[in-house]
């Protein structure tokens, strides 16, 4: 098979993950003769990637949120559509971001280069007729869930569950003790970790409600830990000037997973990190805030009944869940004095996540490894440029 060249897209963190371990593993099993380009973030950069422009111009969240942006997400689309037929490559991968990345997929149809998304949009929780309209342009879909697939292959969408990303990272591998000793926090003293999420405007809104729930909390025994990015360190640190009670910030993958492995319990933003969480075995408790007209639509739209993932995959409520009205700091201070005063609640969610891990797992190989086997399979099959 002749160098293949595979363009990969990725429109937010979460996806610049997945995006990097692909690349890894694609390389790997390429022994390096392969070309990729496309758009990701910092985590793909360090392996070389060089994206066509910064990622951070893509990741906006919410109906609110996006309005302003539109010139330039739209500007950045037919950027991406030009490259696509400029590099003419063997195969297009985009990763998630699907408001981004179907806008681009549905342009390039006619043309004879395989169209694979990973990780599924959650038709499941809100607009499941998304599922017969990405049937028609997609051919391959790799979803993260093992109850995704049935979704879209009853469209006809050839759609293969190859996994989460979360157990092959090392979210449950990070090192608590030394983390305590550099940051001199004594091994009798509670650690608290704060993940307001990953986007500013998300970031903006909930690290004053945390703080006034923190302020209920104020003990000289307990620790808050804020690990984030660091593009979001200067964002995150004006934030905190107001504060006072002192916050460790960590900005690396490491360091992050080394604070977890540290923490009694922790305060995170719906998404991705719950189950990072549930690696890491740290009780927790869910919050969220939308803009009041993201929120307003989101209602009438999403038919879920939970937020965080470990609810979600057990179908029951483990983790706490503070959404809108609820996300005040009243209340995240009675659910987080609830964990660590009542050993029960405690082990009760740790009992859970375990549960909620183990169907998280293929039975054949890491995630990552599965998709670039699939992804390659599929160059092969459609004949190598």
């Amino acid at each position: 098979m002749a160098t293949p060249h595979i363009y990969i897209i990725a429109g937010e963190p979460s996806g610049d993950v997945i995006g990097a371990r692909l690349i890894d593993s694609i390389k790997s099993k390429t022994k390096n003769k392969c070309l990729i380009s496309g758009v990701g973030g910092m985590e793909m950069e360090k392996l070389g990637f060089n994206s066509l422009f910064p990622m951070s111009e893509i990741t906006v969240m919410g109906l609110a949120e996006v309005i302003p942006s539109l010139p330039n997400l739209f500007m950045r689309i037919k950027q991406t559509i030009a490259d696509i037929e400029k590099k003419n490559p063997c195969i297009v991968v985009t990763i998630d971001a699907p408001d981004f990345s179907f806008r681009i997929l549905k342009k390039i149809t006619k043309s004879e280069i395989p169209l694979v998304h990973y990780v599924a949009p959650s038709v499941w929780a809100w607009k499941p007729g998304r599922a017969r309209k990405i049937a028609k342009f997609l051919d391959k879909l790799l979803t993260l869930f093992p109850f995704e697939p049935p979704y879209f292959e009853k469209e006809g969408l050839n759609t293969i569950f190859v996994g989460h990303p979360v157990v092959e990272s090392n979210a449950g591998m990070g090192d608590g003790i030394i983390f305590r000793e550099i940051h001199e926090i004594p091994s009798s003293a509670k650690v608290l970790s704060i993940l307001p999420g990953s986007r500013v405007g998300e970031i903006s809104r909930l690290l004053p409600i945390i703080r006034n729930a923190i302020n209920s909390l104020a003990d000289k025994n307990l620790y808050i830990i804020l690990p984030t990015l660091e593009n979001l360190i200067d964002h995150i640190k004006n934030l905190l000037q107001s504060w006072d009670i002192p916050v460790i910030i960590t900005s690396t993958i490491e360091e992050k997973y080394s604070a977890l492995a540290a923490s009694d319990v922790a305060i995170a933003a719906s998404g991705t990190v719950s189950l990072e969480l549930a690696m890491a075995r740290v009780p927790n408790v869910t919050i969220y805030k939308f803009n009041p007209i993201t929120a307003f639509i989101g209602r009438r739209l999403v038919k879920t009944k939970f937020a965080n993932l470990v609810n979600i995959l057990l179908n029951k409520e483990v983790v706490t869940e503070l959404i809108q009205e609820k996300c005040n700091s009243d209340l995240i201070y009675k659910e987080i004095k609830k964990l660590l005063d009542n050993k029960d609640i405690y082990e009760l969610q740790l009992e859970n996540f375990d549960l909620a891990i183990k169907q998280l797992k293929n039975e054949v190989a890491k995630p990552s490894d599965k998709a670039a086997n699939i992804i390659l399979e599929t160059i092969k099959s459609h004949g190598s440029k």
